[in-house]
């Protein structure tokens, strides 16, 4: 039953996040997914591993991610996190990697988000760009 109404609140934040359209991603969106994920973050990694709901939240975070604004807003918010909760940082980097999600960027408080906010195919393009 809980986990029944986890997806539902997942899924309503993710309602609500998508029909505010062009605009950036908000912090509080972005910090209401990872809170799915409390309870990895709180233990530290590698174990437990983050479980089916905080990986649908990771997911519902990189459906955000359709614009370059957006990727940007999300990276800014997550380095904001991992400021926020330094003693767990490894475990919040590591949120994608364990839940199968490219975000695009690299959770690390050192991370230009100006820089990595690129899409994937776009950060492809840039590699083969310079590897000529």
């Amino acid at each position: 039953m809980g986990a029944h109404r986890t997806m539902i609140r997942v899924l309503m934040l993710l309602s609500w996040a998508t029909s505010i359209g062009g605009s950036a991603v908000e912090c509080t969106t972005v910090t209401e997914l990872i809170s799915f994920c409390a309870t990895f973050i709180s233990n530290g990694s590698p174990d437990p591993y983050p479980g089916t709901p905080c990986c649908e939240a990771v997911t519902n975070l990189y459906t955000m991610t359709h614009s370059t604004d957006n990727r940007r807003s999300l990276c800014g918010c997550l380095m904001g996190l991992v400021t926020a909760n330094n003693s767990n940082s490894t475990a919040i980097a590591t949120l994608p990697g364990f839940c199968g999600v490219p975000l695009g960027f690299t959770i690390d408080p050192d991370t230009d988000c100006d820089l990595f906010a690129l899409t994937i195919q776009q950060q492809l393009h840039m590699n083969f760009l310079f590897k000529i």
